[in-house]
């Protein structure tokens, strides 16, 4: 009489093979996630240097001391604030402004950063 099933070995070896395949998976699942991130500070540094390029220093000449959707008004106002929940100017933001060559609140330079999670720091100075 012959016995059908899998044998412990059998069980053992699919149990070992599945988990692997999931720890590889959620492994994958993070680094993709923090790549998505990434990205979408990048695109709010981008989207940051290009209002103080083209529309506040185009109408003004200088740059401001600080930024924020007050004095920035051309971006939307959702990418003031990091995946992490954090708007621009809190010391524990990835993102960062730091104006230089300041006189009476009017800069010359500045620099625009995020810090990212998968690569370095992401950063835009002033093209003026």
């Amino acid at each position: 009489m012959k016995k059908s099933g899998f044998t412990i070995l059998e069980l053992i070896v699919v149990a070992t093979f599945s988990s692997l395949l999931l720890i590889l998976f959620f492994v994958q699942k993070s680094n993709l996630d923090a790549m998505e991130r990434d990205n979408d500070r990048k695109t709010a540094i981008n989207a940051m240097y290009y209002a103080l390029e083209e529309s506040f220093y185009k109408t003004s000449g200088y740059y401001p001391e600080t930024i924020s959707e007050e004095n920035i008004t051309v971006i939307d106002p959702a990418l003031w604030t990091d995946p992490n929940g954090l708007n621009l100017g809190d010391p524990s933001s990835s993102y960062s402004y730091e104006p230089a060559n300041c006189a009476q609140a009017k800069c010359k330079e500045y620099i625009l950063k995020a810090t990212l999670e998968k690569e370095d720091a992401y950063i835009k100075t002033n093209r003026n």
